[in-house]
């Protein structure tokens, strides 16, 4: 019987859906964090369970080929990047077979899943930041926490993060040590700093910073827009963002402009956005157009068809599909998403949207009794995947095919058997990795209709 603090040689036969390598012991499943499938791992045991047990590294006793050193000095601290120890062709290798998984355990579905589609270059592709202040040896520090923490780990750079974000994060720690700014204490809930965050606009070079605030108001404010106007090539915006509450949640709900335009600006191919502090972008900007021409490809549009894209957002998908459809209506539940989609389209021209204020599976059930169809559906759900009233609304609507981008294999399983199940074939799915050196993968599954009506 494994005990904690326990010494085991392990046989890692696979990989967990977060990256664990897992082996058995005694026939206990044993997750170890840091091992590769295809290792012999000496492990110490850190908890044991009824059915599975965790452990960490120790020794690596005989390596898997895909192993490397990592690139990043803290990859083995942060919890930002927990596969840089695999190889980039080992991380797609791993994202595929993990789909493939969750599609046959959770849902039973047997389709085509193709290879992952990776980047030519996986640094610095991050267009946005979000780093928490903290001290160290009673400096001021910016970093990331630690994996399943909330301990602070100083850092001097990131090498996913786009070099603007770095620059910028590095001002505002130099002004909180120059001017002596109190940093905020989650503990007892006192200090004024809490994160730096930054948007970078990859086409258009435009940077965000947004200061999140335990207050209202900053010292030495002044000192702080002068040193990033002069330190910051491409400086746009400064927001301040109020968050009082005692919350793990990084922003809050206020923001009040303190430099600069309301926005930033940037492109995906060829259609323009504009984005505010609180806007949901994709955070890889070369993926995302890959992403995005997968859409397209799998909705098949022609010009003549009515589409619904459901959980829109800012418009992002939604104005791509307007492109090559007769009317698409984007639905969207947070209302600066709705009002930033709006705009979108202005900017860009696009008279062929409607986008609709509310919950999806709560709007387009309204749609269907004021006898609205689509001819094609688009999901993007969070990670919880859809609710079931909105599939149940989908199908009713009855479309010819439907689109699923997915960011949690396990629920697009799951989403895919309810349609399944209710006449609808999964054709393919095309992981596309969004997020390098870590374990999420984004999907995009091509749905058709069994039979016509």
């Amino acid at each position: 019987m494994l005990k904690k603090e326990d010494r085991i040689e392990v046989d890692v036969t696979a990989m967990a859906h977060e990256g664990q390598g897992v082996g058995r012991v005694d026939g206990l499943a044993v997750f170890v964090e840091g091992a590769l499938k295809g290792e012999r791992v000496l492990a110490v045991v850190e908890k044991v369970s009824k059915n599975y047990a965790i452990a960490r590294v120790e020794e690596i006793i005989s390596p898997s080929p895909d192993r490397i050193i990592p690139r990043c000095p803290y990859a083995g601290e942060c919890g930002g990047c927990s596969l840089q120890h695999l190889s980039y062709k080992g991380q797609l290798e791993f994202k595929t077979q993990k789909v493939r998984d969750s599609l046959e355990r959770i849902g039973r579905i047997n389709t085509t899943v193709f290879e992952t589609i990776g980047m030519e270059d996986p640094w610095k592709y991050r267009n946005k930041a979000q780093y928490p202040v903290g001290k160290k040896d009673y400096r001021p520090t910016l970093g990331f926490y630690m994996k399943r923490s909330h301990d602070l780990v100083p850092i001097e750079d990131c090498l996913i993060q786009h070099e603007l974000s770095w620059r910028a994060a590095e001002v505002v720690r130099e002004w909180i040590e120059k001017f002596r700014v109190s940093i905020y204490d989650e503990v007892n809930h006192r200090g004024l700093i809490r994160h730096v965050v930054t948007r970078v606009g990859a086409k258009t070079g435009e940077v965000m910073v947004v200061l999140v605030i335990n207050g209202r108001e900053v010292p030495h404010l002044k000192e702080l827009l002068g040193a990033l106007e002069k330190n910051l090539e491409g400086l746009k915006s400064v927001y301040l963002n109020v968050n009082t509450k005692k919350t793990n949640v990084i922003m809050g709900d206020e923001n009040i402009l303190v430099y600069g335009e309301p926005h930033i600006i940037d492109f995906i191919g060829e259609i323009k956005f504009t984005l505010s502090p609180n806007s949901f972008f994709q955070v890889n900007p070369v993926q995302v157009e890959v992403l995005y021409n997968k859409v397209m490809e799998y909705a098949g549009l022609t010009g003549e068809e009515t589409v619904i894209d459901a959980y829109c957002g800012i418009g992002t998908i939604t104005l791509f599909l307007a492109r090559m459809a007769r009317l698409v209506y984007g639905i969207e539940v947070v209302h600066e998403a709705v009002r930033d989609a709006r705009n979108n389209a202005l900017l860009n021209g696009t008279e062929n949207v409607e986008f609709l204020e509310g919950a999806a599976e709560e709007v387009m059930p309204r749609m269907i009794e004021q006898g609205i169809r689509a001819d094609v559906i688009v999901v993007d759900p969070p990670r919880r995947g859809c609710e079931e009233e909105l599939l149940e609304a989908a199908v009713k609507m009855n479309p010819s095919r439907m689109v699923y981008v997915s960011c949690n294999p396990a629920t697009l399983a799951r989403d895919l058997r309810y349609l399944e199940d209710r006449g609808y074939r999964t054709e393919f799915v095309q992981p596309v990795d969004m997020f390098p050196f870590t374990h999420h993968v984004e999907c995009v599954a091509s749905i058709r209709r069994k039979h016509s009506p």
